[in-house]
């Protein structure tokens, strides 16, 4: 049987294509971390789109108004940490929010959905996801960052697969207290996101 040599050429295209896709975000991957500033919130957000890159994903921009959300979240829940059958996304009554108790079945889902709205009176006005750590012991952000990429539920979220598949993160904030850590992702753009994948690329130049 004789080499197709159409076949052969679209081979060669596709390798090129692919060394250079990977050479593109290795210079991103150098560029976004030398662009960000050091806090702890913004180095764990740093730490997951890292882990993007490497998954051939894109850079979340980061959103002040999910940062607002995430720091209220983080700080409420070190204050009023959920018991019982209520886990880490509920909500105390101690804030200028709707409060809630969300159980593993997502019944209360409307009330993580609608904190960006409430927190920013609106000025974000996407829905609002989040995932949460408690740490028990030594606090570090690795540990935060691979507990979620060993628990399947988180997993997905951080890297848009099974039913996160078709969504597309365009924003992501950080809150981090003593023993709580939360990320929240949204599908709306920030108006003027503190960082994006565009301004990354055009620094890299």
């Amino acid at each position: 049987m004789r080499p197709d040599k159409n076949n052969s050429k679209k081979v060669l295209q596709t390798s090129l294509l692919s060394l250079t896709a990977l050479f593109s975000l290795a210079q991103l991957n150098s560029s976004w971390a030398q662009t960000l500033p050091n806090e702890p919130e913004v180095q764990l957000i740093k730490i997951l789109n890292d882990y993007r890159l490497t998954r051939g994903l894109p850079i979340i921009p980061i959103s002040p108004s999910l940062m607002k959300v995430a720091d209220a979240h983080a700080k409420d829940l070190e204050k009023s940490s959920p018991a019982g059958a209520c886990n880490m996304h509920s909500w105390s009554s101690s804030g200028d929010w709707s409060s809630c108790c969300y159980t593993p079945d997502h019944a209360k889902a409307q009330c993580m959905w609608n904190k960006p709205r409430e927190i920013t009176a609106n000025f974000y006005t996407g829905n609002g996801f989040e995932i949460a750590y408690k740490s028990d012991g030594i606090f570090s952000l690795p540990r935060v960052a691979e507990a979620w990429k060993t628990s399947s539920g988180h997993h997905a979220v951080m890297i848009n697969s099974g039913i996160w598949e078709k969504i597309k993160w365009e924003a992501i904030g950080a809150g981090i207290s003593e023993h709580y850590a939360v990320v929240w992702f949204g599908q709306e753009l920030e108006s003027e996101p503190l960082l994006t994948t565009k301004n990354t690329e055009d620094q890299s130049k």
